[in-house]
């Protein structure tokens, strides 16, 4: 076995995935329960219920076709993929294992982050506490642009309600029972509309002008997530905020999250400002000198330094 990546397997009633021995499916499950008003994902027990579309997973000319994945993770510490709503082809089964993969950052190795983290005054308490905890990605690049786009300088409460608004009302669902799993609107879909069309979801004029234009860059094809990851990371970053609306937080929060960067560091995240406040137990927020001073310590692992501080907020609510 693999102990620092993941591997999988076709079981034909379900998929199995063999995570890295450092995953802590439990301490997952707490970051995709965060909020309430989250709408692409549902939690049932332990299971997680995803809807994925196959639209930028397939060959040129294949039909566009959706997914619905259950996921599980059994006795044996191995994550269960099972496919409630219908039965998919030996391609799309292999698709939805890798998805998880990348969902859950399972390919990472991070024998290096857990070194340094116990080294590290600020971070050892909580790698110690959270050990298995891994960057929970947004894989598809429009649903990560948009989702930072809408959450510049508003609250989370917020920006989950946009969300919901836009993807209810532009993206499509898979039912079952008395659930619904939601796919993200296509960037075609929202290219097509006008900043007024967005104006009754919440979003302020400029903010939809923002998501319009990405998704018109997106449909287009002048943009795609293929061509950031070809890049390098700063060049990936400086073709991030060569983008309208978006910014140095967004680009590196689209790094982190999408483009899976660990390096990657939201250095203006208010969530990060707020956890460090917390942990050092500071009378006031940190100052740019000091996150940067902290970055430095954290280099190559910034986004998992990030990650586990956001994490720490979670006990700190309750």
């Amino acid at each position: 076995m693999n102990v620092t990546q993941a591997s999988w397997i076709d079981r034909q009633e379900y998929i199995e995935i063999i995570p890295p021995l450092d995953f802590s499916y439990s301490e997952c499950l707490v970051f995709l329960s965060r909020s309430d008003e989250e709408i692409m994902h549902t939690i049932q027990g332990e299971g997680i219920y995803k809807a994925l579309s196959l639209s930028e997973r397939s060959e040129p000319g294949e039909a566009d076709s959706m997914l619905l994945l259950k996921i599980t993770y059994s006795n044996h510490r191995t994550l269960h993929i099972t496919f409630p709503e219908q039965e998919p082809s030996a391609v799309e089964r292999a698709l939805a294992a890798q998805y998880v993969i990348e969902w859950f950052d399972l390919d990472k190795d991070l024998a290096a982050y857990y070194q340094l983290g116990a080294n590290d005054s600020l971070l050892a308490p909580l790698v110690a506490r959270y050990q298995g905890l891994r960057v929970i990605g947004i894989p598809e690049l429009f649903e990560a642009l948009v989702w930072a786009v809408a959450g510049q300088q508003i609250h989370l409460g917020l920006a989950y309600r946009m969300k919901r608004n836009l993807v209810q009302q532009y993206g499509r669902a898979i039912h079952f029972n008395d659930k619904q799993c939601w796919l993200f609107p296509e960037p075609a879909e929202i290219a097509a509309l006008e900043p007024e069309d967005l104006r009754p979801l919440k979003f302020t004029t400029r903010k939809a002008e923002y998501i319009i234009g990405i998704a018109r860059e997106l449909a287009e094809g002048s943009l795609s997530k293929t061509e950031l990851l070809q890049l390098g990371p700063q060049q990936a970053r400086d073709r991030l905020l060569a983008i309208r609306g978006v910014g140095a937080w967004t680009a590196d929060y689209v790094r982190m999250k999408c483009l899976r960067d660990p390096s990657a560091f939201p250095i203006a995240d208010a969530g990060l400002h707020q956890a460090m406040k917390a942990q050092l137990n500071l009378p006031h927020k940190p100052e740019m000198a000091e996150l940067e001073a902290w970055g430095a310590r954290w280099t190559g692992w910034q986004a998992y330094a990030t990650f586990y501080l956001w994490r720490s907020l979670y006990d700190e609510r309750g």
